[in-house]
């Protein structure tokens, strides 16, 4: 892969003179920190320093007073307040943190999750059918429910009322329920938008302890939050660093026992859990459950008061998971030769929509983010799924995109050919009638096709700043440090040096990975991943422009600093 290297706007001079000045760290590190969106000495201090402190009023959301009453007057009249979930990370998550609390104040609350596969996406006319039969009065909706709205007015017309907990956008209107809390609802004044359904949920769960005063109660279910937004890919900043930095710190102290079987069962050690622990290891098995199993398996772990039981049903999603592995291959070995012929015959065309019948629909996600990943346009999965309800038979559909194309607002722009569809900028959800794919097609790709420009076609790299190695001495390291937690709008620095060379060879090592020593009047070990076939830009002791993130690994019980190498090109001019 080729990558365009972008150099970051160069930040006012007088804000970079004056940070560096009054922080006392490297000029390089605070070009990092301007780009974050700090600009003075207290932005910085609360970049650096996460404090409770700094979360906003849960009131600001528009309708928090409204469910925070409903649900206090539900307790009181000992009514059964029925939770309906997603079925991913987030929305398992948000599920057994709002059931252990509501149970904890006193509540009779049962929950329900969507079969992925029988009911798809959404709010069911099932949950609100099960919901009725068993007494309930209130439904409380995590991470769904925003775009719900034939099942809401259904529930409506069986007499229940509903609570919308989501941070999802609304296609048109609003839905007409008892009260929304969703900072991305029109209207609302809440300050940050980019929280996860776990965050709302959590508001939710402030104001709740707030009108109580028991406000400390509350912190306790950072570490759901945690989970789901790391999980969820929400940026990583303002509201949500915090939240995610003390949510962190109660997994590596004092994980709950439901956290803690998983956390064993995938060989993790406590006490050294980040945002790459949950994303790469913890989250999967979490998904797993929900694409090729049943997401009731996750929250029933995620709630269990004995970690051993919490491990023993761990077990149970990591052999799910390892099914989805071998579902997300054969379905992507299929998929990616489609895509190669379907461009080979339109290569003028800048979206990938594919379909086959046969394709499961938990894996359908993946896959079309391995697709974007190949061949850097947006991609769309399409298979069969009949509708529970009324047996209709659709497409049902997973769409992901590249940086700069939202892919969201273009199929809202064909929402006349869906039956359904939500989500965000870069990833999304959608059915339609099998009839109606190749329309759809045809007018996603001239949608892709007018936005997507030529520059974007190339993979861009956005790059931080240049570093002289001579730089990384410990007192930068240490600084370095405090920019986690890592995850998206706060990936790790990426920094970039020139006239490197390699002091000890080049070795090709693995399947596809090159190691060597990086030298510039300063000597580190750097690693590659995937770069083999950039060899030999490195030989012949030519020097070379590297670009990096700065990482710490473990060998032999010894923890070290090393490069990793995202890319390498000949020392030039058009080097950033």
């Amino acid at each position: 892969m080729n990558y365009r290297w972008t150099l970051r706007k160069s930040a006012d001079e007088d804000i970079i003179h004056r940070l560096t000045s009054s922080l006392k760290i490297p000029a390089s590190l605070v070009h990092v920190l301007v780009a974050r969106g700090v600009e003075c000495q207290e932005d910085a201090r609360k970049f650096f320093e996460p404090t409770l402190d700094d979360l906003f009023d849960p009131y600001l959301m528009d309708g928090m007073e409204m469910a925070v009453e409903r649900l206090l007057s539900a307790i009181s009249k000992k009514e059964l307040i029925w939770i309906h979930g997603d079925y991913d990370v987030d929305g398992t998550a948000s599920t057994a943190m709002m059931l252990l609390f509501l149970r904890e104040i006193g509540a009779t609350v049962e929950y329900y999750i969507p079969h992925r596969i029988n009911e798809g996406f959404g709010l069911s006319i099932n949950s609100i059918r099960t919901a009725k039969s068993r007494g309930a009065k209130l439904i409380l909706t995590v991470d769904i429910g925003i775009t719900s709205y034939d099942a809401l007015k259904y529930a409506k017309k069986e007499g229940l009322e509903t609570i919308i907990c989501d941070h999802h956008e609304p296609i048109d209107e609003v839905p007409d329920v008892y009260c929304i809390i969703d900072p991305m609802k029109p209207g609302c004044p809440y300050p940050f938008k980019h929280l996860a359904a776990c965050g709302v949920a959590f508001k939710l769960i402030q104001g709740i302890c707030k009108k109580l005063n028991t406000l400390e109660k509350a912190f306790q279910y950072l570490d759901f939050v945690a989970l789901a937004s790391a999980a969820d890919m929400v940026p990583l900043m303002g509201e949500n660093r915090i939240l995610v930095h003390f949510g962190l710190e109660q997994m590596n102290t004092k994980p709950r026992p439901g956290l803690k079987g998983l956390i064993d069962c995938t060989h993790l050690k406590v006490g050294s859990i980040d945002t790459s622990s949950i994303v790469y290891s913890l989250a999967p098995l979490i998904n797993a459950a929900g694409r090729v199993g049943d997401a009731r398996w996750s929250v029933d772990m995620m709630i269990q008061g004995d970690e051993v039981a919490s491990f023993q049903i761990a077990q149970k999603l990591e052999r799910e998971n390892r099914k989805r592995r071998t579902f997300d291959e054969k379905t992507f070995e299929q998929a990616a030769p489609m895509a190669e012929a379907y461009m080979k015959k339109n290569p003028e065309s800048r979206a990938i929509v594919l379909y086959s019948p046969s394709w499961h629909a938990g894996v359908i996600g993946i896959v079309a983010s391995r697709l974007v990943d190949r061949f850097n346009l947006p991609a769309v999965m399409l298979t069969k799924f009949e509708d529970p309800e009324t047996h209709q038979v659709l497409a049902k559909g997973s769409a992901r995109s590249i940086y700069g194309f939202d892919i969201h607002k273009a199929l809202k722009t064909t929402r006349h050919l869906l039956t359904e569809f939500g989500g965000h900028k870069h990833a999304a959800g959608l059915s339609l009638e099998i009839k109606d794919i190749d329309t759809f097609r045809t007018e996603f790709e001239e949608i892709a096709n007018r936005e997507i420009s030529n520059e974007m076609l190339v993979p861009e790299i956005v790059v931080d700043a240049e570093l002289k190695l001579s730089d990384l001495n410990p007192n930068f390291l240490k600084i370095l440090d405090k920019f986690a937690p890592y995850g998206f709008d706060n990936n790790r620095p990426m920094f970039f040096s020139k006239g490197v060379k390699s002091s000890n060879g080049v070795k090709v090592v693995g399947k596809n990975h090159l190691k060597f020593r990086a030298f510039q009047m300063f000597e580190i070990d750097a690693i590659g991943y995937n770069l083999a076939d950039k060899i030999n830009i490195t030989q012949q002791g030519k020097p070379f422009s590297i670009l990096f993130n700065i990482e710490e690994s473990l060998y032999n019980g010894v923890t070290y600093t090393q490069l990793r190498i995202k890319d390498i090109k000949p020392d030039s001019n058009d080097t950033p």
